[in-house]
């Protein structure tokens, strides 16, 4: 028998099994000895109280013995000889479609603009430090996409696409902690993503798929209205029975690659704004209600939304002992992004604050056609680099200021390596963005008292919170309904909003390119 509960236990015990063991006996009216294992489902903090506590829902097994799934990887066999599908990005969403692909008994060939994962870290290095954008390596671009040097949190409130269970149980066997499966908000961290990411092209190539790196997509290759094949670095050229396009949200050359092919793109909306870096201490005590964060919990995090004029204002990717990240893809664009470590130590948190853009609010950028969102984010990303002194120094203001609409003659300390210059950001971002802001973390402050302090910097610009442009497909057949062999996956496409959300997606459409390529495959 199996009986399923809840249990409250303190920070300090959350981690001990034996402890667990007996307060489940307890609450069951057990002897220990009567219980074969207790199995964790689902492990989250409630602070509501005076002291934060874990709530822990727990499989009790009684009687009989738990048997786990078995492991995938050790099911998939060589698809050296088999059909190839062209997998455009080696982000969540390529190496998740690659991997199912595999599975279905498909050839993945994986072609990337960037670089290796570890490679990939001196262009990093050389943005944070020298202010250097490459184009095509950069924490956006390269192996593992940008969610593997911005946090990698694991987290989706998106289950439209299946149950996340697969995907989080790859990552456990590409080396994630096995806590992933049961956390409430998993999260693997910055420093340990690119070993896993290795782990995963590794697999590829065991089973007979391939990865090529520097390889930036130039053209496709359209035989009567179907894709067959892309050209590469303007010479190689790649063929296959699909194309399976996951660049990325921030891959603007291929959308307009598409449009040079007359192949359908829609316009959609996204949101634009601010990155808000707060202590850690701070948010930890409005949201642990204690002084000092005891040493069992994590750094705190939060949530917040409000309406504001008929536009959600909201926080995004809220970074607890994290760092602020430049993001530009392309020289004379100020974007910052976030990410946090595994141990999330640093004593700085930070969160997107943005302000959701409808179709409507691009009127001034309609003579782009489908592009006025994409134009829109670049127009604001290059006023922010124009103010600066031509580095990577990003626009700020004190929050206090932000509100009030003026200068700080001085800023907080910040986790942003390249540095801070003091900025009229009520003046650098478009009008409607900044009035919904300031009335938003107004509203913020009465909602999360602490919140709104001189003391926090916001930074411009969080413009990449997903693509502005959607490359349509067939709901069912999950291809493009104008060119046979197209599917379109992923962030880029917009049909995600993150690594999970990604990977899944990434995981149907590799099933639906069986579908296409093996007519009897379910």
């Amino acid at each position: 028998m199996i009986q399923e509960i809840e249990l409250k236990i303190s920070p300090a015990e959350a981690h001990n099994e034996q402890l667990i063991r007996s307060r489940a006996a307890g609450k069951l009216k057990l002897q220990d000895d009567q219980i074969q294992e207790v199995r964790i489902l689902r492990r989250s903090i409630d602070a509501r109280g005076s002291q934060p506590i874990f709530l822990l829902k727990v499989a009790v097994y009684i009687g009989e013995n738990y048997h786990g799934e078995p492991a995938i990887l050790p099911q998939l066999k060589s698809v050296a000889d088999r059909p190839a599908v062209i997998i455009v990005g080696a982000g969540p969403a390529g190496y998740f479609a690659a991997l199912e692909l595999i599975e279905q008994g498909l050839k993945p060939i994986v072609l990337d603009r960037g670089k290796d994962v570890r490679t990939r870290r001196r262009d990093l290095r050389a943005i944070q430090q020298f202010g250097q954008v490459n184009p095509h390596s950069n924490y956006c671009f390269g192996e593992g996409g940008a969610g593997t040097y911005s946090d990698g949190k694991l987290y989706t409130r998106s289950h439209k696409r299946g149950t996340i269970d697969k995907a989080m149980q790859l990552l456990v066997e590409h080396g994630a902690s096995a806590e992933i499966l049961i956390d409430a908000h998993p999260h693997i961290g910055s420093n340990k993503l690119p070993n896993l990411v290795a782990n995963i092209r590794a697999t590829i190539l065991h089973y007979g798929g391939e990865v090529h790196f520097d390889h930036y997509v130039t053209d496709f290759i359209l035989h009567h209205q179907r894709m067959i094949g892309v050209v590469v670095n303007d010479t190689l050229e790649y063929r296959g029975e699909a194309v399976i396009l996951a660049t990325g949200h921030s891959a603007r050359d291929i959308y307009y690659l598409l449009q040079r092919h007359n192949i359908a793109l829609e316009a959609k909306p996204f949101a634009l704004g601010v990155r808000i870096e707060h202590s850690q201490q701070l948010i930890d005590r409005i949201q642990y209600n204690v002084a000092k964060r005891d040493e069992h919990l994590p750094a705190a995090s939060y949530k917040l939304v409000t309406q504001v004029a008929g536009r959600g204002v909201f926080s995004f990717c809220m970074c607890p002992g994290g760092l602020v990240v430049p993001a530009a893809t392309a020289a004379g664009e100020i974007v910052v992004n976030g990410m946090s470590m595994s141990r999330r130590d640093s004593p700085y948190a930070n969160s997107g604050t943005v302000v959701a853009v409808e179709l409507e609010d691009l009127a001034p950028f309609s003579a782009h056609g489908v592009f006025a969102g994409l134009e829109f984010q670049r127009a604001v990303e290059q006023a922010m680099f124009r103010f600066g002194d031509g580095s990577q120094k990003a626009p700020t203001q004190r929050l206090t200021d932000f509100v009030k609409g003026k200068i700080s003659s001085s800023l907080p300390g910040s986790s942003y390596i390249p540095g801070l210059i003091s900025a009229p950001l009520h003046e650098l971002l478009p009008p409607a963005i900044y009035d919904r802001l300031k009335l938003g973390v107004s509203d913020f402050g009465r909602k999360m008292k602490g919140y709104y302090t001189e003391e926090a910097n916001v930074i411009g610009t969080e413009s990449r919170t997903s693509s502005p442009i959607r490359i349509p497909r067939n709901a069912q057949t999950l291809m493009h309904e104008g060119v046979e062999g197209l599917f379109p996956s992923g962030e880029g496409a917009g049909y995600a909003g993150g690594i999970i959300s990604a990977a899944m997606d990434g995981q149907n459409v590799a099933k639906a390119v069986t579908a296409y390529i093996i007519p009897h495959a379910g």
